[in-house]
């Protein structure tokens, strides 16, 4: 990364210790740093449950409803994080904007998510700085900022993974939102396709995004079939296989307890493909797991996960339900294209 001078450093060390700083979360030691004395965090994994085309404080009230009933609200904040946090978003549109995030889809979609914001409140493209890294030096796997201490993290700023944005970048950043958000997948390639040197790593995020759309192969999400390839391959817990199949990501991309949550869905479906135990119990790191037969012939791709057990899975503004969902990924254009006649109905149940 490109070092500045230290006059520079100094003089863009003021303005940011003005703006108001937006982070994913606070495993980063950004108040370390000593330049973020105004900071919030975006608390929000996008890619799980429902993000459709609707007004900010419904939104509001649908993630919070959706992270509560997915036990994922850790801090019991509801509704409240999300009106405080779009509340002091706004507040400072007279203001500078510092926004530091990772490669990763949980972060590009947030990225997307703000800028569309700031956008909307005709904030200046020119008055938004993002410092976003998929990379460190002396880190063979990054994982992200919270990896970095304060003064690795104090450091970036002066580096080229700082970036003042463009109206390209906003307009980039304000499409891919709509894209995300609409009711059908067709603006996810585009998306995905387009490169850009200030949002750079958003097209590879989106291609990862329309990867969990079940495939035309066997009706599995890309997640899904890692994870039963990984019970196949002899994991055979529940730690051990979401470990496997989260080191087959280029991107940190699914924490445990959504990988967990996933395996639960798998075991408990109409045809199970995964056989947990202890049964009755949520699938944790412990739970023992087998490829039932069923699993088995899904995963060889003699029949389809959806056409044997339906889906009920939102992905943005897309509500994928039914044993006859419209769009499937296609492994060999690498596409989302419309959905095929269903194969392999008909499969043992265990």
């Amino acid at each position: 990364m490109t070092r500045l001078s230290g006059f520079k450093r100094a003089r863009r060390g003021a303005s940011l210790t003005a703006a108001l700083h937006v982070s994913n979360g606070d495993a980063t030691d950004l108040p370390g740093t000593g330049l973020a004395p105004r900071l919030i965090y975006w608390r929000d994994v996008l890619h799980e449950g429902p993000v459709p085309d609707v007004e900010p404080e419904e939104l509001r009230r649908i993630r919070a409803a959706f992270l509560t009933g997915a036990d994922a609200d850790d801090r019991a904040e509801g509704a409240r994080m999300f009106a405080e946090r779009d509340r002091t978003l706004a507040g400072n549109r007279d203001g500078e904007y510092v926004l530091w995030f990772e490669a990763d889809l949980y972060d590009q979609l947030q990225i997307i998510e703000i800028l569309s914001r700031l956008a909307g409140l005709g904030v200046p493209a020119e008055r938004i700085t993002l410092i976003c890294i998929g990379e460190h030096p002396g880190i063979a796997r990054f994982g992200g900022l919270g990896e970095l201490t304060a003064a690795q993290l104090r450091a970036l700023p002066g580096t080229n993974a700082r970036i003042r944005l463009t109206p390209a970048a906003l307009d980039l950043a304000t499409r891919a939102w709509a894209a995300f958000r609409a009711p059908a997948p067709d603006g996810l390639g585009a998306v995905a396709a387009h490169r850009s040197a200030e949002l750079r790593f958003l097209g590879e995020a989106f291609d990862r995004l329309s990867r969990e759309y079940p495939s035309t192969r066997d009706g599995l999400s890309l997640t899904e079939r890692r994870v039963l390839a990984a019970v196949a391959g002899g994991a055979t817990e529940a730690g051990t296989a979401f470990v496997r199949a989260a080191a087959r990501e280029t991107r940190p991309y699914l924490g445990d307890s959504w990988c967990y949550a996933m395996m639960e869905r798998l075991a408990r479906a109409p045809v199970p493909l995964l056989d947990a135990e202890p049964a009755g119990r949520p699938v944790d790191r412990g739970t023992e797991l087998r490829l039932t037969k069923a699993g088995e012939r899904v995963l060889a791709g003699a029949a389809d996960h959806v056409a044997l057990n339906g889906l009920d899975r939102w992905i943005g503004g897309v509500h994928l339900h039914g044993h006859d969902v419209p769009w499937r990924w296609d492994e060999g254009t690498e596409r989302i294209v419309p959905a095929p006649e269903p194969i392999g109905a008909s499969a043992p149940a265990s």
